[in-house]
């Protein structure tokens, strides 16, 4: 990127405190088509609350296709900074879990743009938003949620990831997952997410650079939290933080791993299929 575009690019300070208000009835059917998707019994017939993460179904504006961009995303403006670079991940986020939240309600989501900086990295400039939400329903605040979203410069040809680093040992859990195709679009298709890269081989190797479709950020942070959840079942989630260190690749197995945190919590991880570290992440649970 040259000096002129770094110039009227900005640092989009002004962005912070921007706020968006957005409601969503929390599907029973949602709640089951996740169910299914991710091969499990749960279901609305069995449960009456929504299991952690999958609250990232809702609030997902369904845009016009005239309004994308040629990744798939919106086309940039609106709530989020108006960031140039034409590169976006979810690199990350932390979760507290202060309700139940019921499935059935009419839920509201409120979110604040809390800080945006950037800098220059061995990829070429960076820019980090954090955003914050807040899900309520009824006036009972049930997830507090901080997400951090990080722009980054188109990749010249074939993408050359830095050497990650090596999964824990360890782990007194340990579960294999198996990303498909089929997981990858219908994830996509429940969270509204038109990023191509999740479901269009082509323009995810061609375009950005990767060897294969990308497993969703989101999806591996769902399946982590509901691991937690079969490691310790006697109490629910409380909070949840997680980090993405390096991509996973559709039809690549992988597992998600866990051993003894902090103060009766957990420490989880993904390990890729080369024993890379591909996410690590901390919960604690209610007491």
């Amino acid at each position: 990127m040259n000096d002129t575009t770094l110039a009227s690019d900005g640092d989009h300070k002004d962005a912070i405190g921007r706020t968006e208000r957005l409601s969503a009835v929390i599907s029973p059917e949602k709640v089951d088509a996740l169910a299914a998707t991710l091969d499990l019994d749960t279901a609305t017939a069995s449960i009456d609350t929504l299991p952690p993460g999958w609250h990232w179904m809702f609030f997902n504006p369904f845009v016009r296709r005239s309004s994308l961009g040629v990744d798939g995303h919106p086309k940039r403006g609106g709530f989020l900074p108006n960031v140039s670079l034409p590169r976006r991940m979810w690199a990350g986020g932390r979760l507290t879990y202060r309700a139940p939240l019921p499935i059935g309600v009419l839920a509201t989501r409120e979110s604040t743009i809390l800080d945006v900086s950037s800098k220059d990295g061995r990829s070429g400039r960076l820019v980090f938003v954090k955003v914050g939400h807040r899900i309520s329903y009824d006036g009972t605040l049930a997830i507090e949620e901080e997400q951090d979203i990080v722009y980054r410069e188109a990749q010249a040809g074939p993408m050359a990831p830095p050497k990650p680093n090596t999964a824990p040992d360890g782990a007194a859990w340990s579960e294999e997952v198996v990303p498909d195709t089929v997981l990858l679009f219908r994830y996509s298709a429940l969270t509204a997410n038109g990023h191509r890269i999740h479901y269009d081989r082509p323009y995810a190797i061609e375009e950005e650079g990767y060897p294969d479709l990308l497993v969703h950020g989101p999806l591996i942070a769902t399946f982590l939290q509901g691991f937690a959840g079969r490691c310790h079942p006697d109490a629910p989630l409380h909070t949840f933080a997680f980090r993405g260190m390096s991509p996973l690749f559709c039809s690549n197995p992988f597992r998600i791993e866990a051993r003894a945190g902090e103060a009766g919590g957990l420490a989880l991880w993904a390990r890729g299929p080369h024993g890379e570290l591909a996410m690590q992440a901390d919960a604690t649970f209610a007491a």
